[in-house]
């Protein structure tokens, strides 16, 4: 079996997420994952030789993007759904720092590489939760 790449399983959790919501939920949805891995890969690209030094403001920014996913899916962060942002501030600090221990050090290849970087892990955070909400939403 071949193994699929980040984009790839980006793409596919997109796909699968958009399905299971309306027209107006995929703009809103949208709107905001996409604004929060914009904002993320910033802080990425601008903090790269500070170690550590953007987590403390993309996990934030992380964390903000579920509750507003949530909200827009009628949907209260339950302690469930807490345990999930934990593990994802905890995972996206595991991988940023791994990140920046390798490349973040390099002058402007260390800035580029950390900014995408932490525009996919939000942007994927984001579709995953997004797909998680959708099945769970409220009418």
């Amino acid at each position: 079996m071949k193994k699929k790449n980040l984009k790839q399983q980006l793409a596919l959790m997109k796909k699968e997420a958009l399905q299971n919501m309306t027209p107006v939920e995929q703009k809103k949805i949208g709107k905001i994952i996409h604004f929060s891995s914009l904002a993320s890969g910033s802080i990425g690209a601008g903090l790269a030789q500070i170690p550590g030094g953007d987590s403390a403001l993309i996990v934030p920014i992380q964390i903000n993007m579920i509750r507003k996913i949530a909200k827009e899916f009628n949907l209260t962060l339950t302690e469930s759904s807490a345990e999930i942002v934990l593990g994802t501030a905890l995972s996206t600090m595991a991988g940023r720092t791994a990140s920046q221990f390798l490349v973040g050090w390099l002058p402007v290849a260390g800035n580029v590489i950390n900014a995408g970087t932490a525009t996919v892990v939000t942007e994927l955070l984001g579709w995953i939760i997004a797909n998680e909400f959708s099945k769970e939403k409220k009418i």
